[in-house]
């Protein structure tokens, strides 16, 4: 299959002109959530970003295997593979059982994924479901010596695999860079040097999941899983690996040199990143009280937001925004974005009301051209949404009379929208909510014009001047014709 598609690769710095190995097969691994909470803001950006990416190469004609993972067990506090288990921390603190709130959470995750609107994965695997393939994987890589055991633990020897290829290729950073960051080993530390990490951790007495291996009792380094896994579904070299930007330096790195270790083979074509999220032009997180969780942004339940916002008009929010572009998260940009969600569900709605006659003066050849470049440009959405919105000026006009579009540019219209509005962006028509226009919906406005055209009709002019001034109030912008009426959200 040849395309235009080019994509940007972390590893190299560069874009490249996106070449399957197994065409029209195309392997994808996204390091998806650690579910021993709710899913925050940036993971939805993440996997509604490469939600987009997976639709775009589907709508391309390519076969994906999309795999991504559910971390379930291995994630320690700390970063130097000490401190308690996130789950065993979580389930004493609720006095639940660790595979209770692996559930609980789970649930919430698939449960604000399709609130979004985004597709499920091809195979959505489990840390705790392959342990076996990460102890096999963990003594391939002592078998070829990049690994040690101490007491117990398996270790990956960052030092001696550096010998034999570039550890920090993913962040274009040297060993001694690394080293200098770090901070000296401690007379009782086990690690022979200071990068290097757990592959299998011992288990203590009372630690809660836990499984037998060759080296006793305990449980797997949180690394280890994607690499297990993502070798096992896709193979040991496939096309596409993606996840936020915050993995790159030690979670992916680690991930790269445990594959090469075990398989004697680079694990990845294609490496991409989606950026962090800003509120207000400040890093968003938890620790500085301007993080907020989906269901916050839903609700306006956050001291940081005016209102809430639906789940479509946050998507297009997103989207608005390249995926390696930073997001900055304000009520005045949520705001706007949702009157341009709503412009262009209505223009849809115009659309499929439009006669079309016997010639055009407007092409739609044109705009159909620019989306697939915009997409094909590492799935540059911000220049996609421009162009639909030319699409949708050209709606507007020839509902207005301006403009013409004979039958077959008409259906070609049809097509590009349906195309690019809702099988690529996966945006969705819902209901209008809002502070200033609650409870309204498409339907429901709809049939108080319908009572206000009735009203007219009947020269009740003073009710139809009130439904109009009321739902000018709400933020309904009405426009009567000859035929009837139009309206859109202001």
């Amino acid at each position: 299959m040849d395309t235009n598609l080019v994509v940007y690769n972390t590893l190299t710095r560069k874009k490249e002109k996106f070449e399957p190995i197994n065409p029209p097969f195309v392997g994808m691994y996204v390091c998806g959530p650690t579910v021993y909470s709710d899913v925050h803001l940036g993971n939805s950006r993440t996997f509604i970003s490469f939600d987009i990416i997976y639709r775009y190469l589907a709508h391309l004609g390519y076969k994906v295997r999309y795999v991504r993972n559910i971390t379930d067990a291995g994630h320690l506090e700390g970063d130097r593979d000490e401190g308690e288990d996130k789950f065993a921390k979580k389930a004493k603190l609720e006095k639940l059982e660790p595979m209770e709130v692996v559930q609980k959470y789970t649930i919430g995750f698939h449960d604000v994924m399709r609130i979004f609107n985004t597709l499920s994965p091809s195979i959505e695997p489990t840390a705790t479901g392959h342990i076996s393939e990460q102890i096999e994987m963990v003594k391939e890589i002592i078998d070829n010596g990049y690994a040690y055991e101490v007491g117990g633990t398996v270790y990956f020897d960052v030092e001696k695999y550096n010998k034999d290829y570039p550890y920090g290729q993913l962040t274009n950073r040297k060993l001694e860079d690394l080293l200098e960051g770090t901070r000296e080993l401690s007379g009782q530390d086990e690690k022979k040097g200071r990068l290097d990490f757990a592959l299998w951790i011992k288990a203590k007495p009372e630690t809660l999941m836990k499984w037998p291996s060759p080296w006793g009792w305990g449980f797997p380094g949180w690394h280890i899983e994607c690499s297990a896994m993502s070798t096992k579904y896709l193979g040991e070299t496939f096309d596409i690996h993606g996840g936020g930007m915050d993995l790159q330096a030690t979670h992916h790195t680690n991930e790269i040199a445990q594959s090469q270790a075990c398989n004697n083979t680079t694990p990845v074509k294609y490496w991409m990143h989606t950026n962090m999220l800003t509120v207000n032009g400040a890093r968003m997180s938890k620790s500085a009280g301007n993080g907020f969780l989906p269901r916050e942004l839903f609700t306006g339940d956050h001291p940081l937001l005016e209102r809430g916002y639906s789940p479509m008009v946050v998507r297009f929010f997103m989207a608005q925004s390249h995926y390696r572009s930073t997001l900055d998260f304000s009520n005045e940009a949520l705001q706007a974005a949702e009157k341009g969600f709503q412009k262009l569900i209505k223009a849809g709605e115009t659309l499929h009301k439009l006669t079309a006659a016997s010639e055009s003066t407007v092409t739609i050849n044109e705009i159909k051209t620019k989306c697939y470049q915009a997409m094909d440009d590492d799935f540059n959405t911000p220049v996609l949404i421009a162009h639909l919105f030319d699409l949708v000026r050209i709606i507007n006009s020839v509902n207005d009379g301006k403009e013409k579009l004979s039958q077959s540019d008409l259906e070609e219209a049809k097509k590009l929208y349906q195309s690019f509005v809702f099988d690529v962006l996966g945006l969705q028509q819902e209901l209008l909510e809002s502070t200033e226009n609650s409870g309204l919906t498409g339907d429901l406005i709809d049939l108080i014009l319908n009572l206000r055209l009735e009203a007219k009709k009947n020269k009740d002019f003073a009710t139809a001047d009130k439904i109009r001034d009321e739902l000018t109030e709400k933020g309904v912008k009405i426009k009567d014709t000859k035929d009837g009426f139009e309206w859109e959200i202001e």
